[in-house]
């Protein structure tokens, strides 16, 4: 409880510059754990899914019916899904327009296939941009807070004259606790990008 206390202390005597720092670095941080969760628990269902989709594709099953299935399906579709349901529609739609011209009606095919597999990146790493924002510049805001903190310390003491602990402790306080608000908004955020871009599907 005194730790809690002490904390609490720690950020109601900060200066309104560094309460503002680290104010941003907590808000960073909570909103990139939301973030994580929701990418780890998207890429958990998709892989969920394109595993499943892989067992029908190869099973045997005509691949029309497939696609019917899809269409015909009440939840969204995703991921490898998307992707050759995008690709038996064109080709549907191409083979009655072109009818026997199979280069032309492939061609169509990859068309569409590859405007789906970009929809499906896109929405796959749709949150990544603001983790890597938070987690290359987090410590370099908790920098600053810890430079202005530092610089609250020297002015105490050309103040009071006073080299004691009491005096710089405060200031050097905060500066370290803003420093250790930027590692926490950052350390999370740069694991969840490179893991994401590791493990996509």
């Amino acid at each position: 409880m005194n730790e809690q206390l002490s904390i609490l202390e720690l950020v109601s005597n900060a200066t309104i510059v560094v309460q503002l720092v680290m104010a941003l670095l907590v808000l960073a941080s909570v909103v990139s754990w939301i973030l994580v969760f929701q990418k780890a628990f998207l890429l958990a269902s998709v892989r969920r899914m394109a595993t499943a989709f892989e067992d029908d594709f190869w099973s045997g099953e005509d691949l029309r019916a497939l696609y019917v299935e899809l269409e015909e399906g009440e939840t969204e579709v995703i991921g490898l899904e998307s992707i050759f349901h995008a690709g038996f529609k064109e080709y549907t739609r191409s083979s009655q327009l072109y009818g026997t011209q199979a280069e032309r009606i492939m061609q169509n095919v990859q068309r569409a296939m590859r405007v789906a597999m970009a929809r499906e990146e896109e929405r796959l790493e749709a949150a990544l941009p603001f983790l890597a924002t938070v987690g290359s510049t987090s410590p370099y805001i908790g920098l600053f807070g810890t430079v202005w903190g530092i610089m609250n310390s020297f002015q105490s003491i050309a103040i009071s004259r006073n080299t004691s602990l009491a005096i710089v402790a405060p200031g050097i306080a905060e500066a370290l606790f803003a420093t250790a608000l930027g590692l926490l908004a950052a350390i999370p955020a740069v694991i969840a990008v490179s893991y994401t871009h590791l493990t996509l599907p």
